[in-house]
């Protein structure tokens, strides 16, 4: 995470590993189904589910430039995070693991969430499904938060990037839904086998991506950590 080519696919990696974590990928599941309820054609089908992406994506983008953003315009904090950075990195990405490996519980209310809100917005079209996936979007469970605010956050600042890392990120979390709303234009049992397949492919990814962010988290703890207290 040095360098911020390899940031950028990790930023891609976690926005991945966002949208296929259980909760984030019930839901977009369900929401593209649910879109899909309202329409005759498979062609609006799939349009209204990359509406539903875009909206999604976007708010991911929008939260983290806005959060960066407000943090770089502070001068002072600025300067010292970025500074500073690496050493706070070894034991966020050791926590995220721990969060991924579900070894520590992190327990999310649901907010902005309205049964009767969403309804509307299902049937509402093109707009209705954008505005739908950015509200799903800002329901956090512990995983996609874990990886948003523990991963990309902290590795946007300390590369610098408000814009071009989230981006990568919800760029990353739009494509399993993409590949979602091809198959729910083609199907529902198309889709059913594709979410079994997707869970069991999430299940060693999460385990395997947590096991590389704990060793990662033990390195910036040794080269930056240790030294700052043994010097």
């Amino acid at each position: 995470m040095d360098t911020l080519g390899a940031a950028a696919l990790s930023a891609v990696w976690l926005g991945i590993l966002t949208s296929v974590s259980p909760c984030p990928l019930a839901t977009n599941i369900v929401a593209v189904s649910f879109i899909g309820r309202h329409l005759s054609s498979s062609r609006l089908v799939l349009w209204s589910g990359l509406a539903y992406t875009a909206g999604r994506t976007l708010t991911y983008v929008l939260l983290a430039g806005l959060l960066i953003s407000s943090i770089f315009a502070i001068p002072g904090l600025s300067f010292w995070l970025q500074m500073n950075m690496n050493r706070f990195l070894g034991p966020v990405l050791i926590l995220v693991g721990l969060f991924l490996l579900d070894l520590i519980p992190l327990r999310i209310p649901s907010l902005f969430r309205s049964e009767k809100f969403e309804n509307r917005l299902a049937g509402a079209g093109l707009l209705g499904a954008g505005a739908l996936g950015m509200l799903f979007a800002l329901s956090f469970c512990p995983v996609s938060a874990a990886l948003f605010f523990g991963s990309l956050i902290p590795m946007s600042i300390s590369h610098s990037s408000a814009l071009l890392l989230p981006s990568l990120y919800g760029i990353g979390t739009a494509i399993p839904v993409c590949v979602f709303a091809v198959l729910a234009a083609g199907g529902a049992q198309r889709t059913a086998r594709a979410f079994h397949r997707v869970t069991e492919f999430e299940k060693w990814t999460r385990r395997v991506t947590a096991a590389v962010f704990i060793l990662i988290g033990i390195y910036f703890c040794r080269a930056y950590l240790l030294p700052s207290f043994t010097g």
